[in-house]
């Protein structure tokens, strides 16, 4: 079968992320455990500043990547077209940063075959790629569209997430020398409080363990019957990381790495099949997205 240059192009984008991820990895960075103490801008998801709505998946990833590598000072991006919409415009010289979304399309000889069975036509998955530039590459926008949003101060911080972990509703045994989650049993197991040295790292241990709470067969019913050591362990654990890494900065809290002896693992995971981070990175956004639910942010503590 010959390969079109359209199914090449899909493929192209697979490969490209997928090599910069590993890349990342080798040298012993985690791209969603990024250096904010260093950063310009908050610790935040990324945004579009005109509609509002918060990037998922993958483009986590990369616009994380691009803010803090080019210095930018929040996570607000903007399409060309919503740049004028909105009074302003890309200035001149500016590069943008390529992001993707997954659509679907049914080809033309499926089409055929389905009306010929008597059945529905299966779709197929593919990216498009589309470009965003950041709020400071342009000029003319409303201080409203540019002005960084104020970092939370930690007892906010602490107040939404204890919020959050108490809407969820989830069984947490508190006192055990190490912090798991049993799918078996669907219960969390953390560690006191207060041998945590820092109160914040609480947090974001109950955080990973939720993102593996939120895995159950009765809720996003992913595969956690993967043993230690095994590929699907790893792929758990990589959504699992990326999901507290997405709830954390959802809430503000800077994430940090719980699992860094995993970073092996992913990476004959990720060469393996270019595109495991994808999947990897949706997961884990559905997992964020499913406990951040529970606590609606106008709900949330101010």
């Amino acid at each position: 079968m010959v390969e079109t240059k359209t199914e090449a192009y899909r493929q192209s984008i697979y490969a490209e992320v997928t090599t910069r991820v590993i890349k990342e990895l080798e040298e012993g960075r985690l791209p969603w455990v990024q250096p904010w103490d260093s950063a310009h801008c908050g610790c935040a998801m990324p945004h579009n500043a005109a509609s509002k709505r918060i990037y998922s998946g993958i483009n986590v990833l990369i616009l994380w990547a691009a803010g803090i590598d080019k210095g930018y000072r929040s996570q607000a991006w903007l399409t060309y077209r919503q740049a004028l919409a909105a009074g302003g415009n890309v200035r001149r010289g500016e590069t943008g940063t390529i992001v993707c979304y997954a659509d679907h399309f049914t080809p033309k000889d499926e089409e055929q075959r389905a009306r010929e069975e008597g059945r529905e036509a299966q779709q197929r998955a593919f990216l498009r790629r589309f470009t965003v530039f950041h709020v400071d590459q342009c000029e003319g926008l409303t201080d409203a569209l540019i002005q960084p949003a104020m970092p939370l101060a930690q007892r906010e911080m602490i107040a939404r997430a204890d919020a959050l972990i108490a809407a969820t509703g989830a069984e947490f045994r508190v006192g055990g020398p190490q912090a798991f989650y049993s799918p078996r049993g669907d219960f969390i197991s953390v560690p006191h409080r207060q041998a945590f040295h820092d109160r914040i790292n609480f947090y974001r241990t109950a955080l990973h363990e939720l993102g593996h709470w939120s895995g159950h067969r009765s809720r996003l019913d992913r595969d956690q019957t993967g043993i230690y050591g095994s590929a699907d362990y790893a792929r758990e654990e990589l959504v699992a990381e990326m999901g507290c890494a997405f709830t954390c900065a959802s809430l503000s809290i800077h994430p940090t790495v719980r699992h860094s002896d995993y970073i092996g693992a992913w990476l004959a995971v990720l060469r393996e099949d270019e595109r495991a981070i994808f999947r990897a990175a949706s997961q884990a956004s559905k997992a964020a997205d499913y406990l951040l639910s529970h606590t609606p942010a106008e709900e949330w503590p101010s």
